[in-house]
């Protein structure tokens, strides 16, 4: 297994640089000839959808569709993959931004009762607790 970094990623997913989409594309192919997978943290993720956001400008419904994406995709093994689908899927319909509803649904994965928080913008969100 090979790690990415979100770098890595983001070239993977925006193509903004042909020569390192290439060597990323190039480096995928190789993963997958050798049977290796290529690990996606959640701290990559939530770092790539803050850049797609951020730096990109992309749309938020985009960048969830594209994350979600790399679920699918037999060279990714995606970190908590269950916590990662129900973190976008809360990110299609909530007003929270994707990181948080990661950290929500990783607590609740490991059985906290709760996420208390401070943003306003997960008040009534299950599982989150606004101060």
């Amino acid at each position: 297994m090979i790690g990415l970094d979100t770098n890595v990623l983001v070239r993977y997913l925006v193509a903004d640089d042909a020569a390192q989409a290439d060597a990323v594309r190039d480096l995928l192919t190789a993963a997958r000839e050798a049977g290796e997978t290529a690990f996606v943290s959640l701290v990559v993720l939530s770092e790539t959808y803050w850049v797609l956001r951020s730096v990109f400008g992309r749309p938020r419904a985009d960048i969830v569709d594209a994350l979600d994406s790399l679920l699918g995709v037999d060279v990714f093994q995606v970190e908590e993959a269950d916590v990662v689908r129900l973190a976008l899927e809360s990110c299609r319909k909530g007003k929270g931004d994707f990181a948080d509803y990661l950290i929500g649904h990783f607590h609740a994965a490991h059985r906290c009762r709760y996420t208390a928080t401070f943003d306003r913008a997960l008040g009534g969100a299950p599982g989150f607790t606004v101060l």
